[in-house]
């Protein structure tokens, strides 16, 4: 059994007809919504799937940068911001930490929209005393804080191999082939992407030391991790282009990654048992005449 798995069949809440998943905390981020690369539908899934005390949007919800050179906008994604908002509504502390991508949303710093909390960065307390600095990440991003234009660039090349995944994709589920992805390939197997990163992690937990903090969570590179760097425990939640990851926090204060497959698969399971259990019962009932709960 995978560690993820294993985690989630303690963490899973039976209520019978409606399954979900509880958490002290969850953290998204890299969402994308505005552009045909965000698994919107899978993310609707998730969110509905999951609850929690907190939710962070640990930036590039919204993809403006794609908006203004194309508008996409489905009914999915409007459901999304719904679904976030309803949670909202019903209590969950959610708190939007804006990246790059919704830079615009930067000048509503420290203003509250809908029941949603818009911040810059914040220290989140997990339920064991770790206090771990929150942010996006994109200011320790060395090519968007001296080289703007080409960070335009090479979005328009990421979309370009996204749209390219998406075919191919396609044809590998027609073949009964998994998923397989491009961008995470190459990010993995060039030299240089590989430096990129390790150097985008070390950045970050020189930051979370020098605020002497014991790590932090962020976004924007689009590879999930939770790792030691150094006695500062970087997390790293995903995102929803490729991904389908996020970040959570237990009643202990545990922190994990867990993707899309892992929820929907620790729910479907769940469910079984449940209607098992329904059966149980509904035989016991007819061979006494009374009802069992098993």
């Amino acid at each position: 059994m995978k560690p993820a798995e294993q985690f989630l069949n303690k963490k899973m809440h039976r209520t019978g007809k409606k399954d979900v998943t509880r958490f002290r905390t969850i953290w998204i981020s890299d969402l994308h919504l505005g552009t045909s690369g965000c698994q919107a539908s899978k993310l609707l899934e998730f969110l509905r799937a999951t609850e929690s005390e907190t939710l962070y949007l640990v930036g590039d919800i919204i993809d403006g940068w794609q908006l203004k050179r194309r508008w996409y906008w489905d009914q999915t994604h409007n459901n999304v911001v719904q679904t976030v908002l309803k949670k909202a509504k019903k209590g969950t502390n959610v708190i939007f930490v804006p990246g790059n991508h919704d830079e615009s949303i930067r000048q509503f710093i420290d203003l509250d929209f809908g029941g949603i909390k818009v911040r810059d960065e914040l220290v989140h307390t997990t339920a064991d005393g770790r206090r771990m600095l929150v942010l996006h990440g994109d200011r320790f991003d060395g090519v968007i804080a001296c080289a703007k234009w080409l960070a335009y660039v090479g979005d328009s090349l990421y979309t370009v191999i996204l749209k390219f995944n998406q075919i191919f994709n396609n044809w590998r589920a027609r073949a009964g082939l998994p998923y397989w992805s491009l961008s995470q390939y190459l990010k993995l197997k060039v030299k240089n992407a590989v430096s990129y990163i390790t150097q985008f992690e070390d950045a970050l937990a020189d930051e979370a030391r020098r605020k002497g903090v014991d790590g932090i969570i962020c976004g924007h590179i689009h590879k999930p991790e939770i790792r030691d760097i150094n006695g500062i425990l970087y997390c790293n939640d995903g995102d929803w282009v490729e991904s389908l990851s996020a970040l959570v926090e237990d009643a202990q204060g545990q922190l994990s990654l867990v993707t899309w497959h892992d929820i929907m698969h620790s729910v479907v399971s769940t469910k079984s048992v449940v209607d098992q259990d329904q059966d149980h019962e509904f035989d016991a009932e007819m061979d006494t005449g009374v009802s069992v709960v098993l």
